[in-house]
């Protein structure tokens, strides 16, 4: 096996680890839901045994992320062609959904639970952007708005507006955002007659 493969696979140890620390999953519970056993998980995650394709997908398939972001594999040069989850130092994940280059560009977010104390630090940039809430409670502070938005609910928005977005006390969220250049606007329809799919 030559070195940089050599290098790469001895990262996934930590990597590992990690994310089951920071998911607070004990090595049993982890066996349970993957099918490898305890002992296997616990020689991975300390590097002392390399793991396999076969080892790797049901762990992938757990934590919610794809084998590349496992194996820290090289990215592409251009952000809006890589759809790997792009894990921050908040604690909080970006996965892109489009490889669009150019118009609007689909992300979702999940970001852990909050605190209520967070003080905010809006920021504005050119753009519009358009947010819908699938799971939990997000708030939204623009301008001078302090907002808290439920799954189902959506908002749109100038993004020279200062704006934050934020987890409350009350759990982790998730939401969807769409986020186009100055002056492109969402094309809204809505069903008005029960007998038609969509009406303008």
């Amino acid at each position: 096996m030559n070195e940089p493969i050599d290098q790469t696979l001895d990262t996934v140890g930590p990597r590992l680890k990690h994310l089951r620390l920071h998911r607070e999953v004990t090595l049993t519970r982890l066996a349970d839901e993957t099918g490898i056993s305890a002992s296997t998980l616990s020689r991975l995650e300390s590097g002392l045994r390399r793991p396999t394709l076969e080892q790797l997908l049901p762990l992938a398939r757990y934590y919610g992320v794809t084998i590349d972001s496992l194996v820290d594999a090289p990215r592409t040069a251009d952000p809006r062609l890589d759809l790997r989850p792009m894990a921050c130092s908040d604690g909080s994940v970006i996965i892109p959904l489009t490889r669009r280059p150019g118009g609007i560009q689909a992300y979702k977010f999940v970001l852990p639970t909050g605190s209520d104390d967070t003080l905010p630090d809006p920021r504005s940039h050119e753009g519009y952007d358009w947010a819908y809430v699938l799971n939990g409670t997000l708030r939204l502070v623009l301008g001078d708005q302090d907002l808290l938005l439920r799954a189902g609910e959506a908002v749109e928005f100038d993004t020279r507006t200062p704006h934050w977005f934020g987890a409350t006390s009350s759990g982790p969220v998730e939401y969807l955002s769409l986020i186009g250049r100055q002056g492109e606007r969402a094309h809204i329809r809505a069903v008005t007659d029960p007998h038609d799919h969509i009406v303008h």
